[in-house]
C-alpha cells in the first residue's frame, strides 16, 4: 500500500516515544506523528486519520491538524514570507507551502491571497503550489446537466462576472445578471449548471432556475418568517434593489416564491407585508 502525500492516510501506531508515536508507512517506513498532534488515549496498534506531508528536511511527517486545500486541489491562501526561491503560503500547517516564482502569474507578495493549484512536483518530489491554476483545469467536455448543484470556488472577476472553479475540476463563468448578493475570490458557493455549450464552456447559476429555484426561495422566505415572529414586510411594490440585499435573489424569484406560499395556503398578504397562517 502506498502512502498518498499531501493527503489523508488512515495509519497504524506501531510504537510510542517521548517525542510522538511512529505510525506504519508501509513501503515508506515508519512516519512519525508529533506529540502535540497525537489524540489522547492513543495507543499501539490504534488507526489514526493522518495527514501527511513533508517537513523541513523533506522527510514524511504526520498531523492531525487539517490543511486548508491538499494535493490535487485548488485553495485560495495567504503568503505568509517570500525569500530569493519564492513564496511561502499559509495553508495551516507548521511548515509553509512553497510556490517558487516560476509558478508565480505575478510576483506574490507577502499577506497578499492568490488561488493555486497544489501538486507534487515530479523532479523533487515536494508538495508545491501553483498560481498558474489554468494548465491544471480539465480540458474535457464536462457532462453536467441543467440546473445540477456543484462546488465552485470563486476564481476572478471579469467584465462579465466572475470565472468559477467548478467541482475542483472544470472553469466557469457566472454572469453579472445571475449575481444577486456580493460575491470575492476565494468564495466556496453551491451553484448549478445552466448550461455546457458546444464549445465546451461551462455557464454556471448561483441559484436553481424554474420550479426548483422558486420552491428553494420559498423555504428561506418561510423560514425567515418563522425568525421574525411570522412577519415580512416587504411584498410585491418593494424595490428590487432591497430585495436583493436582504435576500439574494431577483424580485421575480421573489414573488414567485409569494405565489406560491399563497396557493399553498402558507402564508397571508396584507397591506403591511407577509404574514405566516395561523396554522403555519
Amino acid at each position: 500500500m502506498n502512502i498518498k502525500l499531501g493527503d489523508y492516510n488512515k495509519l497504524r501506531v506501531t510504537k510510542e516515544v517521548d517525542f510522538g508515536v511512529y505510525l506504519d508507512g508501509y513501503d515508506e517506513g515508519e512516519i512519525l506523528l508529533p506529540s502535540r498532534y497525537v489524540p489522547r488515549g492513543t495507543k499501539p496498534d490504534d488507526e489514526l486519520n493522518v495527514f501527511v506531508y513533508l517537513d523541513q528536511d523533506e522527510r514524511l511527517i504526520a498531523t492531525t491538524e487539517r490543511p486548508l486545500v491538499k494535493v490535487g486541489e485548488f485553495g485560495y491562501l495567504r503568503v505568509a514570507w517570500v525569500n530569493q526561491y519564492g513564496a511561502f503560503l499559509d495553508w495551516g500547517l507548521m511548515k509553509d507551502l512553497f510556490c517558487p516564482f516560476s509558478e508565480q502569474k505575478k510576483k506574490m507578495e507577502c499577506d497578499s491571497y492568490h488561488i493555486v493549484h497544489v501538486h507534487i512536483d515530479e523532479e523533487s518530489y515536494r508538495i508545491v503550489a501553483s498560481a498558474k491554476v489554468e494548465r491544471y483545469l480539465s480540458k474535457e467536455t464536462a457532462d453536467y446537466y441543467h440546473n445540477e448543484a456543484v462546488d465552485l470556488l470563486v476564481w476572478q472577476k471579469t467584465d462579465m462576472g466572475f470565472k468559477v472553479i467548478i467541482d475542483n475540476t472544470y472553469q466557469g463563468l457566472v454572469y453579472n445578471n445571475q449575481i444577486f448578493r456580493e460575491i470575492h475570490t476565494g468564495d466556496r458557493l453551491r451553484g448549478y449548471i445552466d448550461q455546457v455549450r458546444e464549445d465546451g464552456k461551462i455557464d454556471v447559476m448561483l441559484q436553481p432556475s424554474g420550479r426548483q429555484q422558486t420552491r428553494d426561495f420559498a423555504d428561506t422566505l418561510t423560514d425567515y418568517l418563522i425568525a421574525h415572529d411570522g412577519f415580512c414586510p416587504y411584498g410585491d411594490k418593494t424595490d428590487p434593489e432591497l430585495i436583493r440585499d436582504i435576500f439574494g435573489v431577483s424580485k421575480k424569484t421573489f414573488k414567485r416564491a409569494i405565489g406560491d406560499l399563497y396557493r399553498r395556503h402558507v402564508i397571508l398578504i396584507t397591506e403591511e407585508g407577509l404574514r405566516l397562517t395561523p396554522h403555519h
